[in-house]
């Protein structure tokens, strides 16, 4: 049997790898665009956040699209927009365009996390798609790892401008690549016959001429409703750490800038690595005989109660404390992920995927916004991160109890009931 399917899946974690060094740009930046513009700790936040706003808005229409459009098309266009606002980032003459870049980042980069779910679920049989998953999502963790190291340091030699242009030279890349390669598994000339055989017995695509259950309908269900608040209190850490990591260890542990820049790289990585075992793990078992659904809803409930490490994180007075807490934290969040992300495909009604993958991105970047805006108010008004990291804990612990008591069994849902 041919190995077609990983190609794909490892050239979804290419985009995501690329669109996440987008995001994580500006959170090295922080000190950088204060010197070129003089932006205080609460415009920082509503800076960090407006990526998110747009990108929130997008989801639900996204989504729609999605399962009328397909991945192809629709990627082309949102791998085009990102790397337009790339290079507008680096070419802003002040805060205003900045900001306006950052809101077209958020168009752009909308579609990449609800196609990547519903190219899986076209793509990979449900035994596989954990750790076909996992590998587009752990390149979201990956991309911090190494990307604020190494965006951190050519900052510190050429400026934030070019660090940003560089980011539009790998997002233009990206986008002649996907143009190349991408293709459904119905129209991929490189597919053998036995690979597409093996993939039609589960894919989604044979469900494609089913016509997709109503928005309102998925937004009534209660499984839906308890997989979007459960990764959306995922993202409200991810999205805490992503943007202020560097400046808590720079301004509460008194690291200096270049140091936390390395220091920070060290929680993504170990998440990079959780992640991709939460992926395989979850599949590993599940193709021995262990039952499904228990599987991925201990994965999911387990891990993401590891994400209350972060009360740790507020009482941490040193630097290896503090990053031993933050990794035990974003670890765990992280083996989760995978599972959640690989949940859409096996809940949704025939032919709605795409609608439910942005539902639940939809409530990701509700997170995504606050976030960074909450944490920005908080370390403003009290020059700590306690109660940030504290209202994190408060979300998790909901996130846990919304797996437990919504989500309930994983299983589809049934297709909405059209009456005339």
């Amino acid at each position: 049997m041919g190995r077609r399917r990983w190609s794909i899946a490892w050239l979804l974690a290419a985009g995501v790898l690329v669109n996440y060094f987008d995001r994580v740009n500006l959170s090295v930046s922080h000190l950088a665009l204060y010197s070129t513009f003089g932006i205080s700790d609460i415009a920082f936040g509503y800076l960090s956040g407006a990526y998110n706003w747009t990108y929130a808005l997008c989801q639900l229409p996204v989504g729609l699209l999605l399962d009328r459009l397909g991945v192809k098309r629709i990627g082309r266009v949102s791998i085009l927009l990102w790397s337009m606002a790339s290079f507008g980032a680096a070419l802003s003459p002040g805060v205003g365009s900045f900001f306006g870049a950052r809101l077209l980042l958020g168009v752009g980069e909308a579609p990449t996390f609800p196609a990547n779910a519903k190219a899986i679920g076209y793509w990979f049989p449900q035994s596989e798609r954990g750790l076909a998953t996992s590998l587009f999502d752990a390149a979201a963790k990956f991309a911090s790892a190494i990307g604020v190291p190494l965006l951190g340091l050519l900052l510190l030699r050429v400026g934030w401008r070019w660090s940003f242009a560089m980011t539009g030279v790998l997002s233009l890349l990206y986008f002649a690549v996907f143009w190349r390669f991408y293709r459904d598994p119905n129209e991929d000339p490189d597919l053998s016959l036995e690979e597409r055989t093996y993939i039609a017995d589960e894919s989604e695509q044979r469900a494609e001429a089913a016509p997709p259950s109503s928005l309102g309908y998925m937004l009534r269900q209660r499984k839906v409703l308890g997989l979007a608040l459960g990764l959306g209190s995922y993202n409200y850490v991810f999205y805490l750490l992503l943007t202020w990591l560097p400046s808590y260890l720079s301004s509460t542990l008194h690291i200096d800038l270049l140091h936390s820049f390395l220091y920070t790289g060290v929680p993504w990585l170990i998440a990079t690595g959780t992640d991709l075992l939460g992926g395989w793990g979850s599949d590993a078992l599940i193709q021995r005989g262990w039952n499904a659904s228990r599987v991925r809803k201990t994965v999911l409930v387990c891990g993401t109660a590891f994400g209350l490490g972060i009360l740790g994180a507020s009482n941490a007075h040193t630097p290896t404390r503090a990053l031993i807490w933050i990794s035990v934290s974003i670890g765990g969040l992280a083996a989760a992920a995978p599972v959640g992300w690989s949940i859409p495909s096996m809940i949704a009604p025939q032919g709605s995927v795409g609608t439910v993958g942005g539902i639940v991105n939809f409530s990701n970047q509700i997170s995504g916004i606050a976030a960074p805006i909450i944490t920005g108010y908080l370390v403003a008004a009290t020059h700590s991160y306690v109660w940030a990291f504290r209202i994190s804990a408060i979300y998790v612990v909901i996130g846990v109890l919304s797996y437990i008591f919504l989500l309930g069994e994983i299983r589809q849902i049934a297709p909405e009931i059209i009456r005339t």
